[in-house]
């Protein structure tokens, strides 16, 4: 007989899932929303369950990875009114309607309106 490696069998869809989530790693590592130098893990679990009689062994493998979530997107909002109503209002670089230094307007900021509680 000759030997191979645990990842060859199963008809190899161990080393493919393997590979997948390696993908999925490298995909996470090179998305620029995400912290460059954080640690992310790839596991390999092989769980082995004889039978009573120790002959006849059921293996379970799970591939996984952990990933890095996205960074935190954060912005500033200003509390204020909007028709006698409470709303919040995103606050801009700049002035709505001042050109910056590229030639293109500041946009008008986002309006967030608040219901009032009955």
């Amino acid at each position: 007989m000759d030997s191979v490696n645990i990842l060859e069998v199963a008809r190899g869809a161990i080393g493919e899932k393997l590979s997948y989530e390696l993908a999925a790693v490298v995909k996470n590592i090179n998305d620029p929303n995400t912290k460059a130098d954080a640690v992310r893990k790839l596991s390999i679990t092989v769980s082995l369950k004889p039978d009573s009689e120790r002959k006849n062994i059921s293996m379970s493998t799970q591939v996984k990875s952990t990933l890095v979530p996205t960074n935190n997107i954060e912005t500033s909002l200003w509390l204020t009114e909007d028709n006698g109503n409470p709303a919040l209002v995103e606050m801009t670089p700049q002035i709505p309607g001042q050109m910056n230094m590229d030639g293109g307007e500041q946009e008008q900021p986002k309006i967030i309106n608040i219901a009032k509680a009955i």
